[in-house]
């Protein structure tokens, strides 16, 4: 009998965790259900915490590695806005397949449309960072090629969360171009900053119609299977294209992955100096 009651609390304590545990998946469960209601959409399948410090520069286009993607997964990244002729176009597809994706914003259309901006988070994407002006780092005075970053970042987060800071909420990224330096990459990392390439682009800088980019994108992701994907939402061609494409990823079971910053750690200076 004693050896019973020693052994009731702690089965009592399993089962509570048990409980928990189920009301938790119920929980996250529910959540999932409540990001996309509609059935027979493509959906987000997973997110993934990029860490800078492990992945400092991914983009198998522009460096040796990339994200750690499994066989027909697909990160969509969007460059160059917020543009409001084309953009809202581009979330609503995204939104109709209930898809979350990266948007790279230009500070200056963000300082000018952060209402937009403001949506763009709202709805679930991330928000990365794309300079000022988007001017190539490789072709204007090393002195000004901090300030482009900087002002770029602030205007980013002052349209975001109002408080104009160099210190990005999302330390995610682009170089326009893909134009680099290796002063640039070097400050960028020193700042914990991951700067983004791409595995694939539909070419959507070049003027063509919404089903020619809609062939040559998903005849280069045949041959790829998988990766980080570049697109840019300010061009009509690829807000016109965005529904064709998200359909047929999910006709030929490829998933979506949704990029999100890892949790910063705490700093070894606030670690050897609490206050």
């Amino acid at each position: 009998m004693t050896k019973m009651c020693r052994q009731t609390p702690v089965r009592n304590f399993i089962n509570l965790l048990g409980a928990a545990a189920l009301a938790l998946a119920a929980g996250r469960a529910a959540a999932l259900a409540a990001d996309c209601p509609r059935k027979g959409t493509l959906g987000t399948s997973r997110i993934l915490s990029v860490d800078p410090a492990s992945n400092p520069r991914v983009g198998l286009k522009n460096f040796p590695q990339t994200l750690p993607l499994e066989d027909r997964e697909v990160v969509l990244t969007f460059d160059d806005g917020p543009w409001p002729p084309t953009t809202p176009r581009v979330l609503a597809a995204l939104a109709q397949e209930c898809v979350r994706a990266t948007f790279f914003l230009i500070g200056k259309p963000a300082s000018e449309h952060p209402a937009l901006v403001r949506r763009i988070a709202a709805e679930g994407h991330t928000i990365g960072h794309h300079t000022w002006l988007h001017r190539s780092l490789m072709q204007i005075p090393v002195s000004e090629t901090r300030e482009e970053i900087d002002r770029g970042i602030a205007a980013d987060e002052m349209a975001l969360h109002g408080v104009a800071t160099t210190t990005p909420s999302t330390p995610f990224f682009r170089f326009p171009g893909f134009e680099t330096t290796p002063a640039t990459l070097d400050l960028l990392q020193s700042r914990g900053i991951a700067v983004f390439g791409a595995d694939l682009w539909a070419s959507d800088w070049n003027p063509m119609t919404p089903s020619h980019e809609l062939k040559l994108l998903t005849d280069r992701l045949k041959a790829a299977r998988k990766g980080i994907i570049l697109l840019h939402d300010p061009k009509a061609q690829t807000a016109a294209m965005m529904p064709a494409f998200l359909r047929y990823l999910r006709h030929h079971h490829y998933r979506v992955v949704h990029l999100v910053p890892a949790a910063a750690p705490a700093t070894a200076a606030s670690a050897q100096n609490p206050k």
